[in-house]
């Protein structure tokens, strides 16, 4: 299954890394950032997390929230989190049923290799629960401001505002 810009986001109630279940539902009426990465404590996802945090006011003054998932366990995202600082929640997907409502799991070449696993994908969620906006196959430098370029620009145009950016 592929979401598609403009669709209902699908649904979905998971663990999180904070010891509660995180659902779709939790953020309605809020800007969402749905971001799938692969596996914790790796290199591209360690990356990826620290600038999620080091965005996270940006974010926040957007009116906008950040949650990341992966299929790791719960005391995988917890170490994970502590060792890295990061300050949004991460959620587990153990069975991958989130990950393939979304399209974030199937084929892709791996070090030249085909492989089942995680695509990296980001979905952005607008305050009435469709999707705004899917980035998928995603390069983890630059993402994050890619990410924040079109929430201003969705929020209103303020995408050229550089004091939104500080």
């Amino acid at each position: 299954m592929t979401v598609k810009v403009g669709a209902k986001a699908p649904n979905f109630a998971l663990e999180s890394d904070e010891g509660k279940r995180i659902g779709l539902g939790d953020f309605s009426g809020h800007w969402l950032i749905v971001y799938f990465y692969p596996r914790d404590n790796t290199p591209g996802c360690t990356r990826e997390a620290m600038e999620f945090t080091e965005a996270g006011a940006r974010f926040k003054k957007l009116g906008a929230t950040v949650i990341g998932l992966s299929k790791d366990s719960v005391t995988s995202h917890c170490g994970f989190r502590e060792k890295v600082g990061i300050t949004f929640p991460l959620l587990s997907d153990p069975d991958l049923a989130v990950h393939k409502a979304y399209g974030a799991w199937g084929p892709k070449t791996m070090y030249g290799k085909k492989v089942e696993g995680t695509i990296r994908s980001t979905f952005l969620v607008a305050p009435d629960g469709t999707v705004a906006h899917v980035w998928r196959s995603v390069k983890v430098d630059g993402h994050v401001e890619k990410v924040l370029d079109t929430l201003r620009s969705l929020r209103g145009g303020i995408a050229n505002n550089k004091s939104a950016r500080s």
